[in-house]
């Protein structure tokens, strides 16, 4: 989605973690520096701290971190990819669940979605709540994602609900979200085929 360009008196980068410009075309968080940015959050010092810096290549003005995962396109319109305190790291892989949710949304037969993760930093899985017309198997999203991105990003999970849990405030309720069922991501038994299989599931 094309968010437009810096309004006048307003500065708009796309940084690194290291604070680093990054290319056209490069994903990033997005900064903005300029009159509009407030003085910070009232009453809330850390989060001001956190989230109103010095601006480094305008040290005479602080900028804000939005948070949002953005990059510029050749037209110099900037392009909103989702946020930044959404992606989640699967086995090595830095990953929105937007985008998975985007692929999804696009399923005839998928209503709303939302993907979320669970387990800790060592071993975590993606979860995809859906709500459908109608009662669907899951393996027929799983192989519908499967042409669609790469297989890091097909969730472990897939479960159906009635409605998707919101806030009072309109946005997914994450933590209304039931806890997957470890035994559904299990896959089907295959025999260990040639002699180095039978071996090591012998030593396993």
């Amino acid at each position: 989605v094309p968010i437009g360009k810096p309004i006048n008196n307003t500065k708009a980068y796309i940084l690194n973690t290291d604070l680093s410009l990054q290319p056209i075309g490069t994903p990033g968080e997005l900064f903005l520096s300029g009159d509009g940015v407030a003085r910070g959050y009232l009453n809330r010092p850390e989060l001001t701290e956190e989230k109103f810096i010095q601006n480094p290549y305008s040290p005479e003005e602080r900028m804000y971190r939005t948070g949002d995962l953005a990059r510029f396109m050749p037209d110099g319109n900037i392009e909103f990819l989702g946020r930044i305190d959404h992606q989640v790291k699967i086995r090595g892989h830095r990953i929105e669940p937007g985008e998975i949710e985007n692929v999804l949304l696009k399923h005839p037969r998928v209503k709303d979605v939302t993907v979320r993760e669970w387990g800790t930093d060592n071993a975590t899985s993606l979860c995809a709540y859906i709500v459908t017309d109608e009662t669907s198997d899951r393996d027929n999203f799983k192989a519908y994602l499967a042409e669609k991105v790469p297989h890091y990003m097909v969730p472990s999970f897939f479960m159906e609900l009635d409605t998707i849990p919101l806030t009072p405030n309109g946005k997914v309720d994450r933590h209304a979200l039931p806890e997957p069922d470890v035994s559904s991501a299990l896959e089907e038994y295959v025999a260990p085929q040639t002699e180095v299989e039978k071996q090591l599931a012998e030593i396993w």
